[in-house]
């Protein structure tokens, strides 16, 4: 079946390939949002142990996926050859930055709102707080789809779709991430669904730019990897792990970290 799959995607438009890949990490969102209509509210220690197998695969997906064949595919030789991607991986991490000094939204377990003042409520900034998770995760799967269009010999139709996969895996816990606290704050079952959901809409437009970008720019391919790299550890580090240690059980976000990491890691050596 995987096999099939590539051999689709290999054959159609590349920018249409992008958009079924992270159409397929929406709908993965989608499904972690419905848990809403099923429970009333998440287990503290088990959300805090997928949001830590959130941060495991980001990070995997970041080096594995992103910033090893953004160095494999720069030209040059030591540091010379490093630069494209120390660059795109500074820049990354800075436009997260700024998003999230200048875009207002909400971390439910922080109980405080981010970014300049806004009279939005807190179930919009809520929403806006993991989409901008979502921007990253996009632009990546597209990115890696625009290298393959562009003939880059480091960049394979297998890797992006490993990179989909993995990222769909953590897309689940996302999905609940958002519901489950709207839920809390008062929203009937399928609001909190639906807005569940929409905070993953971003990704299949950030795949298609990322793709369109590479295609007609090929050589700013591993600066974009890199990009995506950075922009997804200053989400890891600024805020999933954050939110997942806020808890006593710490031990239980560490150990989610650590299976994360390794399953996205498996999978991009076996499925790469």
């Amino acid at each position: 079946m995987y096999s099939t799959l590539v051999t689709y995607l290999e054959n159609i438009d590349p920018i249409l390939a992008a958009f079924y890949a992270t159409l397929f990490t929406w709908l993965v969102t989608a499904l972690g949002a419905s848990v809403v209509f099923f429970f009333n509210k998440a287990n503290k220690i088990v959300l805090d142990g997928m949001l830590g197998f959130t941060g495991g695969v980001m990070v995997a997906a970041s080096i594995w996926s992103l910033l090893i064949p953004a160095i494999e595919m720069s030209e040059g030789d030591n540091f010379i050859k490093i630069i494209p991607a120390t660059v795109g991986f500074l820049l990354g991490a800075f436009f997260l930055f700024l998003l999230d000094r200048l875009l207002p939204h909400f971390h439910a377990n922080f109980k405080q709102t981010e970014g300049v003042k806004s009279p939005w409520q807190k179930t919009t900034l809520l929403i806006l707080a993991i989409t901008l998770h979502n921007i990253p995760e996009g632009l990546a799967v597209g990115v890696l789809f625009g290298g393959v269009a562009a003939n880059i010999p480091e960049a394979s139709i297998a890797g992006a779709i490993t990179l989909a996969i993995g990222i769909g895996l953590q897309n689940f816990p996302e999905g609940i991430a958002v519901s489950m606290p709207l839920r809390r704050m008062g929203l009937s079952r399928r609001k909190s669904f639906f807005y569940g959901q929409l905070s993953a809409v971003v990704e299949p437009i950030a795949g298609v730019l990322g793709a369109v970008a590479v295609m007609f720019f090929t050589p700013i391919l591993p600066y974009a990897l890199a990009f995506a790299a950075g922009a997804m550890i200053y989400v890891v580090v600024e805020e999933v792990i954050p939110e997942s240690q806020q808890n006593k059980n710490t031990d239980v976000p560490t150990v989610g970290f650590l299976g994360g990491f390794i399953v996205m890691m498996v999978l991009d050596v076996v499925l790469g």
